[in-house]
């Protein structure tokens, strides 16, 4: 059981890595192979909406994109954190993700003429588990945690839930304390028992 956590979050070591990172850390102890990735020291530029991964199947653009993408193709389960900016998702998480659901999407399929109508093939991610998680200091996590689920959705991934929306309240002051969030923290903990739950179902 292989699972890939991606902080979004372009501050080292804040509140998103710490809760991607606990995530990843108790389902390590249930025996999944983990691996965490922050995006605050990769090179990742936007979409440029070019259609090259239409016919080439690959991103033009050449950064570090590429390596943690292979490493989502690789998963079982993606659990993906972002701070709350201005009630979204951080625009290099987005940036990123705009990128992976392009080129996941047309991996395995052709784009049609006008008029056409698509049958989707799934994409290079389908099936995969998607826990989302978002971090806010006081609001805007509910439609920051929508982008994440929205892009899931659309992706063909399989989204799993917690008891309460998985989110935590942290940072005031610039602090990082997201272990302080109690009852944010028991609400990762059911994360971590429903992905696990979930993984089990996997064909081996």
């Amino acid at each position: 059981m292989k699972v890939v956590g991606i902080s979004g979050s372009p501050r080292v070591k804040g509140n998103t890595e710490y809760l991607v990172g606990f995530v990843l850390s108790k389902l390590s102890t249930k025996g999944a192979e983990t691996e965490l990735i922050t995006l605050s020291d990769k090179s990742i530029a936007p979409c440029k909406a070019c259609y090259h991964c239409v016919k080439e199947k690959d991103c033009s653009t050449k950064d570090d994109f590429q390596d943690i993408f292979a490493k989502m193709c690789g998963a079982d389960a993606l659990v993906i954190g972002s701070p709350v900016h201005h009630a979204g998702i951080t625009a290099k998480l987005k940036g990123f993700l705009d990128r992976t659901g392009f080129v996941s999407r047309w991996i395995g399929s052709e784009m049609k003429k006008a008029g056409e109508s698509y049958r989707w093939k799934g994409t290079a991610l389908s099936r995969k588990i998607l826990a989302p998680i978002t971090v806010a200091r006081r609001t805007g996590h509910t439609f920051a945690l929508a982008q994440l689920l929205l892009w899931g959705s659309v992706n063909d991934l399989i989204i799993v839930s917690a008891d309460y929306w998985p989110m935590a309240v942290a940072g005031a002051a610039a602090a990082v304390d997201a272990e302080s969030d109690e009852e944010g923290l028991t609400i990762m903990e059911r994360l971590v028992e429903n992905i696990y739950f979930l993984l089990e179902k996997l064909p081996k």
